[in-house]
């Protein structure tokens, strides 16, 4: 059984073939980083007309890489939400069209579900029932996963994902955009003890909080700042933070920074395990790809006598193999969407 997936949920155009919801036969991912770097972070109407150019050619070198033709096609799987409206737009009508040209099915799936079934396209496989942690740009979430559209939401970011403070102070310290690259390369060569941010656990509560933590580093900053120039009151500017911040002190801060996000989804996963009594993880979104997180979850897990299964960093991004992999359950179970489909920025799991 071949599906077909898509998934334009974000600044990612993405196409992938997958054969019976675990082998993948192409997964092609078009990135947009070169067009929204400039500005920081994406800039949706940049990232939904980007995608109206690419859909098609990504889609179709999916296909031809897979050595598949549409009539080939079990079904179409799209991503219709959480994400930014006017990108899931593009991909919904894109599927929508192909599957009332062709007379296939048409099976709608959740982003973070795909981020969930990432973990299912390589071997070795999780077995129910597991704990999902997913952590990326948008979403900073914790899930009890009993089996197929069994979940159970168990913590949820309260404001900022932590893959989106990864972004926030990467712009504070004036790197590149998308942050979580540049600092967790920094982060290896500064020292995580240097300053001491203090951790939001928020006891009692699997919920999750950084928005506070990319407000301390900016005061830190400020402090430095202030520091540098004996001055009063100092505003911050991005072409300031160069001049004066050595690298040895960007280092630092990148390191401690990432010391707190790590430390608290580790601990935070750690609680859910006691309180569910499962021995099972898994570890998805565009922040699973961290260095530093992969190297602690997996530590807590031998600690703890817990599997973690954590996919290829190239599964651990946005991408169609994963929404394919969650659309071959939806058809398994007949449950499949009709030409009225309407994505969705907000939508629950």
């Amino acid at each position: 059984m071949l599906i077909l997936g898509i998934d334009t949920s974000c600044d990612d155009t993405a196409a992938s073939v997958v054969e019976d919801g675990t082998r993948i036969i192409s997964n092609i991912v078009s990135s947009q980083t070169d067009i929204h770097k400039k500005y920081g972070g994406i800039v949706p109407e940049l990232a939904s007309r980007r995608h109206i150019e690419m859909i098609w050619p990504i889609v179709d070198e999916a296909l031809k890489t897979a050595g598949a033709k549409l009539e080939d096609l079990s079904a179409i799987a799209v991503c219709h939400g959480p994400g930014l409206i006017g990108s899931l737009l593009v991909g919904c009508s894109f599927a929508k069209a192909l599957c009332f040209s062709k007379n296939m099915p048409l099976i709608a799936v959740n982003h973070l579900e795909g981020h969930v079934f990432s973990c299912f396209l390589e071997e070795p496989r999780p077995n129910f029932p597991f704990l999902s942690l997913i952590a990326s740009g948008g979403h900073t979430s914790l899930y009890r996963v009993d089996g197929f559209r069994r979940y159970k939401e168990l913590g949820r970011t309260r404001d900022d994902a932590a893959g989106e403070a990864y972004d926030k102070v990467a712009k504070l310290l004036g790197l590149s955009y998308p942050g979580g690259p540049v600092i967790d390369k920094l982060a290896e060569q500064g020292n995580p003890k240097a300053i001491d941010f203090s951790r939001p656990y928020l006891p009692e509560s699997l919920d999750f909080s950084f928005s506070g933590l990319k407000t301390a580093v900016l005061h830190y900053l400020r402090a430095e700042v202030q520091k540098s120039k004996s001055a009063e009151v100092v505003e911050i500017k991005t072409s300031e933070l160069p001049d004066y911040c050595t690298s040895a002190l960007v280092k630092d801060i990148a390191a401690s920074f990432q010391a707190c996000i790590v430390d608290v989804l580790v601990r935070k996963t750690e609680w859910a395990i006691r309180k569910e009594g499962v021995r099972s993880v898994t570890l998805s979104g565009g922040v699973s790809a961290n260095s530093e997180l992969r190297k602690r979850i997996k530590e807590m897990g031998e600690e703890r006598s817990v599997e973690v299964f954590m996919p290829s960093i190239q599964l651990c991004t946005d991408n169609a193999a994963m929404i394919a992999a969650a659309g071959y359950h939806y058809f398994l179970s007949g449950n499949f969407a009709g030409m009225d489909l309407n994505p969705k920025a907000y939508l629950p799991l």
